[in-house]
């Protein structure tokens, strides 16, 4: 069997983007179609950026984008320090981050085509096509690569029973505040369990500041999110950190509310069976989303769209498809699993917020440098031939 030469990725968030960097990396052409009929400028929240993550991007040219953010500060409700948990990170804007892998994109010389929504794909015997919903269809290319998200179309076709996405009981929110009138963390993020909801926030030199928020809630859309007005979303948070001796409510006050993100609901995909069929495979959080508290979903998409370039150059795409899925999905499934416990933690009950409380040292102990490697230290050696 040949070789793959060519490849269309469905997705052009952050593993769309990656995937194609990559594959021209590895020497297969690609072509990226996005169903969003503009860019994605100036959407979503804040995100970190972990150093295997950062090794991950840079194979693909992506020099550093983000705030350095070298520990994580665990507190309880009352502002008490848990732990210091030291681990380098990046700190960024998703919006950053998609804008930079977009522009390097174009200026490696892959296509990008907006407006292709995805509904039906066409394979043969010697190739597969893509059947988007105006009616047209791609240029036929080896194999096609799903990157298109959560509730991807791809996932879909390959498996019409697979999985739906788990909602974690949480919402996600967060802004940036500018004169903050608090003192810099430096390069630590404090993140409080509070009473009722989830706290994060750090502040810069500048007297500027992030801030993010889980708010425990009944399963919303993130569209069902947008139609309650953001002052109303800030009201609800202000009551749910009311009784909490962090920072929350003094961010909160000096949050304009048009800049006010709802990220939408925290989801996860703890375990999809098919990654692959025929001609099509899955990457990024099309295939392994994993919930935003475990700090790696930007990490792992990228690390999965490398590992797929790397054995896409080395194998026929059939012996390719399964040699990625084994190298990732152990690891993959491994961190989606912590984070889910994390979020289980984050929606405690006043019960459960003891126990969850009690444990916190625990955790601190488990959490160090040493047994988080596994995580952290992980790195794809390029030049390493693919084996079977």
């Amino acid at each position: 069997m040949t070789r793959t030469r060519t490849a269309i990725v469905v997705g052009g968030g952050i593993a769309g983007p990656v995937a194609a960097l990559a594959l021209r990396r590895a020497g297969i052409a690609a072509t990226v179609h996005e169903s969003h009929a503009t860019t994605a400028d100036g959407v979503g929240g804040a995100l970190g950026i972990a150093p295997n993550g950062r090794a991950a991007l840079g194979l693909v040219g992506l020099g550093r984008i983000g705030a350095p953010m070298n520990a994580i500060v665990l507190q309880n409700h009352k502002g008490r320090t848990i732990t210091e948990i030291r681990q380098p990170m990046e700190f960024s804007w998703r919006a950053d981050l998609y804008r930079r892998l977009y522009d390097l994109t174009l200026k490696q010389g892959v296509q990008v085509h907006h407006g292709h929504e995805l509904v039906d794909v066409r394979e043969s015997a010697t190739g597969i096509r893509a059947v988007f919903a105006d009616g047209t269809l791609s240029e036929e290319a080896d194999v096609l690569i799903g990157a298109d998200g959560l509730r991807s179309t791809v996932r879909r076709l390959i498996d019409p029973q697979a999985p739906q996405p788990r909602y974690s009981g949480l919402l996600g929110f967060g802004a940036q505040v500018d004169g903050i009138g608090l003192p810099p963390t430096g390069d630590r993020m404090y993140m409080a369990f509070g009473r009722r909801a989830f706290f994060g926030y750090q502040t810069f030199d500048d007297g500027t500041g992030v801030w993010f928020a889980n708010l425990p809630h009944p399963y919303l859309t993130w569209k069902e999110m947008r139609q309650t007005p953001n002052e109303e979303w800030l009201r609800v948070l202000g009551e749910a950190f009311a009784e909490d001796s962090v920072p929350a409510l003094d961010l909160l006050r000096r949050t304009v509310p048009e800049d006010l993100i709802t990220s939408g609901p925290m989801e996860d995909l703890p375990h999809v069976p098919h990654w692959h069929r025929g001609r099509m495979v899955l990457a990024g959080d099309a295939v392994h989303a994993t919930s935003p508290s475990s700090g790696q979903g930007v990490s792992l998409a990228a690390e999965s769209a490398v590992e797929l370039a790397r054995a896409l150059r080395d194998l026929p795409h059939p012996e390719a498809f399964a040699a990625y899925e084994h190298a990732r999905r152990d690891r993959v499934e491994r961190v989606i699993a912590q984070a889910a416990r994390t979020n289980s933690g984050k929606a405690a009950g006043p019960v459960g917020r003891v126990f969850r409380d009690a444990l916190l040292p625990l955790f601190a102990r488990l959490a160090t440098p040493e047994k988080m490697a596994w995580q952290y230290d992980h790195r794809i050696h390029w030049d390493t031939p693919v084996a079977v």
